[in-house]
């Protein structure tokens, strides 16, 4: 359907309300959401508590933090038409949170723009409101100490969690849903029961079926939803540090001289302006940054080369995630392996993902694309175009005569000329981190031992 025509058509959002509810196991908060014309939407999620827990839903940060999820939520069923006009009826909104939420909407949907060959302005696209009263509660006096580490099933989160491993007893593993690849990681690195929290995000059928009729759908910035996640379970576990596992390559645009990100939430643009708007809005007392900020993707594979306890249970594949399997087929599964060869020989990575990938030429387009010889990157989780050209030059150093199909191809390209005898700094830290002092000292060095 045009986008457009669905924006004459229904051109009001309504975010009514959010209804918390508790039991002694766990808390649930179901949003209600609705496009006039169109349809109500009642996303939900269901957060377990801490034996013994006392209520946090009277706390002004709770309900605060609990209407700010429902916030970034409500982009999933706003993008269905995108009305130009967007009603907050459940709380107030300030000029600055104004201008906070539509810069991570615009930005969060660029991928989703440029899918559906949207061009819209950033101050026109939504006309976002309030019409609610302030929220208010109880003030937070309890302490907060410890790290929720979320866990996606990847390499990434394992790395955290070995890098974390000295304050093991004050961590908590964070899973959303009960996916295979996230459950089977946190478990071989020994976080089962009580120190595994799992929270339930349930989305709307009704969306899935605007879906297939034809409605307009694409990326929203998960991410994002992951931080108020992550962020709602630190306030009711009183967590006091939230430690993702987002790396620097993360800033780099999927297409090529654009703002246009598949990660932008994963930025260190998004993670300065979400602490901030923690900060000033919902509390100061749960610090949210990224342990792997200060490193690139070259970088964290190398200190995941060195930790072969999970060499079989990680999974990167978004398609194969759920069943806890690699599809092999994916541009996230070849970059895996590419960035796997800077570090292991093709025979090792062939174990792991049950297929040769390296040397399958109907990988060649996805392949081109990591590298740089095609100019957009796919729209996946992926490093920048050059740690792929470092890993691949690697790669064909270490494998000498037995150099995989997809790499004799590139030993002909300019990008090989260019890089093949450039030597990577793998004590490189990237300064532009939120990452505490004394989590530094452990990532230096870690670095040191490469």
């Amino acid at each position: 359907m045009e986008y457009n025509e669905l924006r004459k058509k229904y051109p009001v959002f309504y975010y009514h309300d959010y209804e918390i509810t508790e039991s002694n196991e766990e808390i649930q908060i179901v949003f209600d959401f609705e496009i006039k014309g169109l349809s109500h939407f009642n996303p939900q999620l269901i957060l377990p508590k801490p034996k013994d827990q006392e209520s946090c839903l009277n706390l002004e940060v709770f309900r605060r933090t609990a209407f700010s999820l429902g916030m970034v939520e409500l982009v999933s069923y706003w993008k269905i038409a995108c009305p130009p006009h967007v009603e907050v009826r459940c709380a107030s909104l300030d000029e600055e949170q104004i201008r906070w939420w539509k810069k991570l909407y615009f930005h969060g949907l660029g991928e989703f723009f440029y899918i559906n060959k949207i061009t819209p302005d950033p101050d026109t696209f939504m006309d976002l409101f309030s019409s609610g009263s302030p929220i208010t509660g109880k003030k937070d006096t309890r302490k907060y100490q410890g790290n929720l580490i979320p866990v996606g099933g990847g390499k990434d989160s394992l790395v955290s969690l070995d890098l974390l491993s000295p304050y093991r007893k004050d961590n908590h593993a964070f899973i959303i849903n009960c996916i295979r690849s996230a459950l089977n990681s946190s478990e071989a690195a020994g976080y089962t029961g009580d120190r595994r929290i799992i929270v339930q995000r349930t989305l709307d059928p009704r969306m899935l079926e605007f879906n297939r009729q034809g409605y307009l759908n694409g990326h929203t910035p998960f991410s994002a939803l992951a931080a108020f996640v992550s962020l709602l379970t630190a306030i009711v576990w009183r967590k006091e540090y939230i430690c993702l596992s987002n790396e620097a390559s993360a800033n780099e645009s999927t297409v090529k001289d654009s703002t246009v990100n598949h990660q932008y939430s994963k930025t260190f643009e998004f993670e300065q302006d979400f602490i901030k708007y923690v900060h000033a809005y919902l509390t100061d007392q749960i610090h949210y940054f990224s342990l792997l900020r200060p490193l690139s993707e070259l970088q964290i594979m190398a200190i995941f080369s060195r930790l072969p306890q999970y060499h079989k249970v990680f999974r990167s594949c978004n398609v194969g995630q759920k069943e806890g399997v690699w599809c092999g087929h994916c541009a996230k599964c070849l970059f895996v392996a590419v960035m796997l060869g800077a570090f292991m020989d093709n025979a090792q990575i062939t174990e792991i993902f049950g297929r040769d990938i390296l040397n399958d030429e109907e990988m060649m387009p996805l392949f081109e694309q990591l590298t740089g010889i095609r100019d957009d990157k796919p729209f996946e989780c992926v490093g920048t175009r050059e740690e792929v050209n470092y890993a691949v030059c690697m790669a064909i150093r270490r494998a000498g005569n037995t150099i995989p199909v997809l790499y004799q191809a590139y030993k002909e390209s300019a990008y090989y000329e260019f890089y093949k005898d450039r030597i990577y700094d793998f004590t490189m830290f990237n300064e532009e981190n939120l990452v505490p002092e004394e989590y530094q000292k452990i990532i230096r060095q870690r670095l040191k031992e490469l």
